[in-house]
């Protein structure tokens, strides 16, 4: 379509492996060199591996062309055969003749030997080419072996050419090929081109289209050109066919570097042209989602419980007892204080009961049963209701500074009679004395008495 508008003969960039356009890069000179010396010598297995589209098949046509006249040549393109199905392909392309029933392995091996033996009696070398030769088959590969076994006692009567991509030089480094594997002799591999013969490369394929040195490219162009291929000759061969047919339907004279990107941007579309799959609002509402289960499954596991749980310290019953009960007693004392002083005698007789139930002791309050905690600190329920009078509250107050200063931890170097070593000290100063005790004694009275 776009030949005669730029003046080609033929479309320069076709991806057929065509031998008059390889590009004769260093790499692919070696290539085509390796592959020359191990079939004019006496090798075996000639290896020859490169990445997709970097030229191999390329470099395979252009060997057929340049090997010499007395060399017979077996291709074989499709590699997915079984051992009975690949001899009988390479004695087709042998043309040897097959007779009766050759549907046997014997028959075919036998058939190929004595093939072999004749060729070689007029001086004639035979070859085969297996391309794509990673997909062959284990007991395949044995097989190809066991035909280099047909020799002489002088020469290989038989070279093998295996072509393929680099996983082919895994496979013939497992164990079970190591007998394969040392007879390699030429082996080589295909690397992408560098920029510099990425420009050349074009330039080269221009010219054998029209035999004239045409630059249909910018120099910009050409460097995205050899960014985005990775100077891999498929990759090329396609964007630049791409290119150029976006030049003619734009009508510009040359391919600009707003055109190449535009075509990289159609032919590489998930490397270049496609917006990333996480700019979507689709991806991104479903990443919202998945990310709001994920925090719904963390707050609701055990462990995130026990990581934010924060369990209050169990509290002494006694200790929220206590202030409870006096707080109430004081509200009652503040609502009926005139009430309670004329109803309610000043003094009352003593109750020993009371004396006998409340001892005091210095031991810590921990240590004491609960019964006699309650005993001594709060006041029996039913009295709880009565009206205080002040001189009783006074006591009570008096009672529960002694009792505090009763139960702190006894030191051991507070003088005690018998006791070396400690010092006599002044009692405390709030003390219970007689006349508190009888005025604890008399607010303990029951109303029955």
């Amino acid at each position: 379509m776009y030949t005669r508008y730029f003046g080609l003969e033929e479309k320069p960039f076709a991806i057929s492996p065509n031998p008059r356009y390889l590009f004769m890069s260093e790499l692919h000179r070696e290539a085509l060199a390796h592959l020359l010396y191990g079939i004019n010598s006496d090798g075996c297995f000639i290896l020859l591996t490169g990445d997709v589209g970097t030229g191999k098949t390329t470099v395979c046509r252009c060997l057929l062309t340049q090997l010499p006249e007395h060399t017979d040549v077996a291709i074989i393109l499709n590699p997915k055969l079984t051992a009975s199905e690949l001899l009988r392909t390479i004695c087709e392309e042998l043309g040897i003749l097959l007779e009766g029933d050759a549907g046997s392995m014997k028959t075919y091996v036998d058939v190929l030997n004595r093939h072999l033996l004749t060729a070689y009696a007029k001086g004639r070398t035979t070859a085969i080419i297996i391309d794509e030769a990673q997909n062959l088959d284990m007991d395949v590969l044995e097989q190809l072996r066991l035909l280099t076994n047909l020799e002489t006692n002088t020469q290989k009567l038989l070279q093998i050419v295996l072509i393929g991509q680099p996983e082919l030089r895994d496979i013939l480094e497992r164990p079970e090929l190591s007998q394969l594997n040392q007879r390699v002799t030429s082996r080589y591999h295909l690397t992408p081109l560098s920029p510099e013969e990425v420009h050349s490369y074009i330039l080269h394929r221009l010219s054998v289209a029209d035999g004239k040195n045409k630059r249909l490219f910018s120099p910009k162009a050409i460097k995205y050109i050899a960014r985005i291929t990775g100077g891999i000759p498929r990759r090329i061969n396609v964007l630049c066919d791409r290119a150029l047919l976006g030049a003619y339907a734009e009508n510009e004279d040359h391919v600009s570097y707003d055109i190449i990107r535009k075509a990289g941007s159609e032919v590489f579309s998930q490397q270049t042209g496609q917006r990333s799959v996480f700019r979507e609002p689709a991806t991104i509402a479903g990443l919202m989602v998945v990310f709001c289960l994920l925090l719904t499954m963390l707050y609701f596991s055990p462990f995130f419980k026990e990581l934010i749980a924060v369990e209050p310290q169990p509290a002494n019953v006694e200790e929220i007892e206590e202030p409870a009960k006096a707080t109430a007693s004081a509200a009652e004392t503040e609502e009926k204080p005139a009430q309670a002083a004329d109803t309610e005698p000043a003094n009352q007789a003593v109750n020993p009961a009371v004396i006998q139930t409340a001892p005091l002791s210095n031991s810590p309050p921990d240590e004491q049963p609960n019964e006699q905690i309650d005993a001594q600190v709060t006041p029996d329920r039913q009295q709880a209701a009565k009206p205080v009078q002040p001189a009783e509250q006074e006591a009570q107050q008096g009672v529960l500074i002694a009792r505090a200063e009763i139960y702190a931890p006894v030191d051991t170097d507070v003088y005690q009679p018998g006791l070396p070593n400690s010092v006599q000290v002044s009692p405390p100063k709030h003390f219970p004395t007689l006349e508190h005790s009888s005025i604890i004694q008399n607010s303990r009275q029951p109303d029955n008495q």
